[in-house]
């Protein structure tokens, strides 16, 4: 009997170890910076890893008045371009803490 709450313990503790090692990846993840694009930089777009934009450039040659449509389209591209971005580090970041648990 005693032993069985030994390798309890010692499984705890590596469950402990595991979430600590999970907040730091996360807080390292939510400090870095994506950058998205569209039409070879004519909009760009800046996120952190929890996903808030922190800056968004548009090149002058791309505003045209009678177009805001296009210069629409290239922010939304370029705003999924990040995002996408933000979801493979993510995945390549967190995925090895969450891999085979239900939920994940």
């Amino acid at each position: 009997m005693m032993r069985g709450m030994g390798n309890m313990q010692g499984m705890m503790k590596q469950v402990q170890k595991m979430q600590k090692e999970m907040v730091v990846a996360q807080d390292e993840l939510n400090a870095k910076e994506f950058k998205g694009e569209a039409a070879n930089q004519l909009v760009e777009v800046t996120f952190t890893g929890d996903r808030k934009m922190v800056d968004l450039t548009v090149r002058p040659e791309v505003v045209d008045p009678d177009d805001v449509e296009m210069m629409q389209d290239l922010i939304i591209t370029a705003v999924n371009d990040a995002l996408v971005k933000i979801e493979k580090e993510t995945e390549a970041t967190m995925g090895k803490y969450t891999k085979g648990m239900p939920g994940f």
